[in-house]
């Protein structure tokens, strides 16, 4: 084992927070990000500053490449270069609300730069590619909690279409090329360091400047909120577990989460939502503040309700989440109120 790890979006929430985790691990990174302005770039940037800062304190090897997994010259310039065994793909065009403003930049990023990613991983005969999916993919389902066994074929945003389109695209590479790959589908990810346009950053920064905050659905909404350390955990877990044929697979009783081929998808989620007015009651306390409240309707591409069957992860790398909600606000708010000194 070479110890190479390729993680594109780095410079995102979770690449942030794992490119820490394994560097911590032993493994040297190559981090690629192409740094949009879909949210905050200065938070970007010193997300990368503290991972190079850690790598340098840990006497570990970080690289860093500002670019684009649509540039696929680059990209195979820096498969060719590396070496990477792992990849982790975390980069893709977020946000479940922007993808009906912007529908092109998740073709872009989350179809055909996924493609390029399957290529390079294809022509440079990668050990394992683990790749970001979401719970979106689970659209219009009813059935709750959400499992791996579940049909997801009713999306209700683009961005849960191109999601459910990496899955396909990977099933494919994994049959064809042999190529093992695993999806993960997050639950509703947060904690320091977090997503500016996620509901619980958004929230916190309106209650702080005595702004009114939206509540969509009329506060008929309910999240399965993981904490980032729990998710990076998992993703370490699954690197040292390893990859197999799933030879046990049964034609007469096919389900989607596993295949003939080395191909997996996981959900990653705390198995336990929260009510949105909980949700918000619990930042008004951990704040000391109460919160102006707008009530609304559901937003186009929006769930009333996440919430994750976690029993396939569990057995597959003895999945625990440690990190209750209430711990994970005031670890958040701990981080937000001395970033932003207020």
């Amino acid at each position: 084992m070479n110890k190479n790890i390729l993680i594109t979006g780095a410079a995102g929430f979770i690449g942030f927070h794992l490119s820490i985790k394994l560097i911590d691990e032993g493994f040297n990174v190559f981090g690629i990000d192409n740094i949009n302005e879909y949210y905050d770039v200065k938070l970007k940037i010193d997300r990368l500053k503290k991972i190079e800062d850690h790598a340098k304190l840990n006497n570990c090897k970080w690289e860093f490449l500002k670019s684009d997994i649509v540039q696929n010259e680059i990209l195979e310039g820096i498969f060719e270069k590396f070496k990477p065994e792992i990849v982790i793909n975390l980069a893709a065009q977020a946000g479940v609300r922007y993808s009906i403003e912007n529908p092109g930049a998740y073709l872009n990023s989350n179809v055909i730069g996924f493609g390029n990613i399957l290529e390079c991983c294809r022509r440079y005969k990668i050990r394992h590619l683990i790749y970001a999916s979401s719970s979106s993919v689970y659209g219009g389902n009813k059935k709750i909690p959400f499992s791996e066994n579940d049909g997801v074929n009713h999306p209700v945003s683009l961005y849960a279409a191109t999601k459910r389109s990496n899955e396909l695209m990977a099933h494919t590479y994994s049959h064809l090329y042999n190529l093992p790959t695993t999806g993960l589908r997050f639950f509703t990810v947060y904690g320091p360091w977090g997503r500016p346009d996620m509901s619980y950053f958004i929230f916190t920064s309106k209650i702080l400047k005595k702004e009114t905050i939206q509540i969509f659905n009329n506060g008929e909404m309910e999240r399965d909120f993981t904490y980032i350390d729990d998710v990076t955990e998992s993703i370490l877990k699954i690197i040292k577990k390893g990859t197999k044929d799933f030879k046990e697979f049964n034609f007469s009783e096919a389900i989607p989460s596993i295949s003939w081929c080395p191909f997996k998808i996981l959900n990653i989620g705390n198995s336990s939502p929260v009510k949105l007015m909980d949700f918000i009651k619990t930042l008004e306390n951990n704040l000391g503040k109460k919160a102006k409240k707008e009530f609304t309707s559901m937003q186009p591409g929006d769930v009333q309700k996440t919430y994750a069957d976690t029993s396939l992860i569990t057995k597959f790398i003895e999945y625990n989440p440690k990190t209750n909600l209430d711990k994970g606000i005031k670890l958040f708010l701990n981080w937000y109120l001395e970033y932003y000194d207020k």
